[in-house]
């Protein structure tokens, strides 16, 4: 079964996100994969798996935890992508665009579900877990607004 020619357990996700720093504080911010619990509260942890690679595991607001390796192939002043392996698999990026004094961010992801119990209920499910992913990027914006709020200081001082 699928929507639009998208199998049900496929996802296709877009956010915008405006930010009030540079984009090379930004870049240094989102390249380093294993720093992302710092800032992101739905990514409970991360483990460094490779210098560019780390194994992420997130849970938002649903009970279920997603465990994925992301291996960033592209790394780019303005653009950054990683191929995603587990119970995610696809590609996820982040173009960095200057946008005034600060960064315009645009996440793109393209997913296809991996882990068992979410694809037997992509169905029903669906969303929910598109609802749960929505709450999840709202909270990792309001995280990278403060942490890299956090970072330019430090850099200044």
């Amino acid at each position: 079964m699928s929507i639009g020619g998208m199998p049900l357990n496929s996802y296709r996700f877009r956010s915008v996100w405006p930010v009030e720093s540079p984009p090379g504080d930004v870049f240094d911010v989102l390249a380093d994969l294993g720093g992302y619990p710092h800032w992101w509260p739905e990514v409970r942890s991360a483990r460094q798996v490779g210098e560019h690679a780390a194994e992420l595991c997130c849970r938002s607001v649903l009970p279920y935890d997603l465990v994925f390796e992301a291996r960033h192939h592209t790394r780019e002043p303005r653009f950054l992508k990683a191929e995603l392996a587990g119970d995610l698999f696809g590609t996820a990026s982040w173009r960095i665009e200057p946008a005034g004094e600060g960064t315009r961010l645009v996440y793109e992801q393209e997913v296809t579900v991996g882990k068992p119990l979410l694809r037997r209920l992509a169905l029903v499910g669906r969303p929910l877990l598109k609802a749960n992913h929505e709450l999840m990027m709202r909270s990792g914006h309001r995280g990278l607004r403060t942490y890299l709020a956090g970072f330019r200081a430090a850099r200044r001082g």
